[in-house]
């Protein structure tokens, strides 16, 4: 399927690369991707090829992978405006938004914020809240350039993994840490824990599917039945196999789910 890498000058200032895949000519809704804290659109490689046939905007998010990495503009809402850009930068007016993890967050306060872009969510190991300073925060409060390739693997072991992932996968990831400057890492991480939990400023209305790992280390059931009931109508689904890194474990489950969903959606 055709796929290009476009890179978009955005109404917030930043330009983003953004993988755009498939055409839009079936009237089907597009897929918005967004990767969590610390990765970048190469986060998605192994779902894309498994939801062939749709069209597909994956962008790598401020601060991260070859995105511009300004000084500021790391809150939770401006985040979710970059998405919201990101869509009218493309001439789309609405798209299903897939989030991983954090990307989740941001999906969420687009969705509370501009329900006229978000047709539908995918919640992927989304948290409900991120209110609060992580342990991890002291360590990324230390952080310096340049960034130690050491420091990076280590913070791949925050979120154990139940499932064997692809080496070059984990390599990836581990490339997507050392592009980011010290200041994406500390401002990202306190733009989304000083942030009003989305589901607490408004309403999703956008038809939502919440998928959550049943080993999850970081995220409680009950606030995934919180999230799942502060939200009309909203599926949540457990993996009882798979921890937070859902993404990661399991794609091809995660593309059925999609696919699944999308289509009860007409």
């Amino acid at each position: 399927m055709d796929a290009d890498i476009r890179h978009l000058r955005l109404r917030t200032g930043i330009t983003v690369p953004c993988l755009v895949q498939g055409k839009d000519d079936d009237g089907a809704t597009p897929l918005l991707l967004l990767h969590a804290w610390g990765e970048s659109r190469r986060s998605f490689d192994r779902l894309i090829p498994l939801l062939a046939g749709r069209r597909i905007v994956a962008p790598d998010l401020r601060g991260q992978g070859d995105a511009d990495k300004p000084l500021n503009g790391y809150s939770l809402a401006e985040q979710a405006e970059d998405a919201a850009a990101i869509l009218d930068a493309l001439g789309m007016p609405r798209a299903a938004v897939v989030g991983s993890s954090s990307g989740g967050y941001v999906a969420q306060h687009l969705a509370v914020n501009n329900p006229e872009k978000a047709a539908a969510l995918i919640l992927v190991g989304s948290p409900l809240t991120l209110q609060g300073r992580p342990a991890v925060a002291a360590e990324v409060d230390s952080l310096t350039d340049p960034l130690d390739e050491g420091w990076v693997r280590d913070s791949l072991t925050w979120f154990p993994l139940v499932h064997d992932v692809p080496d070059w996968y984990i390599e990836d990831r581990v490339r997507d840490g050392l592009s980011m400057p010290a200041h994406s890492w500390k401002s990202i991480l306190n733009g989304l824990c000083g942030a009003i939990p989305p589901t607490e400023s408004g309403t999703i209305q956008a038809p939502t599917l919440i998928l959550w790992g049943g080993q999850d280390n970081l995220l409680p059931r009950t606030d995934q039945e919180t999230l799942a009931a502060r939200i009309p109508g909203s599926v949540l689904r457990t993996y009882p196999d798979a921890a937070h890194l859902v993404l990661w474990e399991c794609p091809e489950r995660v593309a059925e789910d999609i696919t699944a969903f999308l289509r009860t959606l007409g």
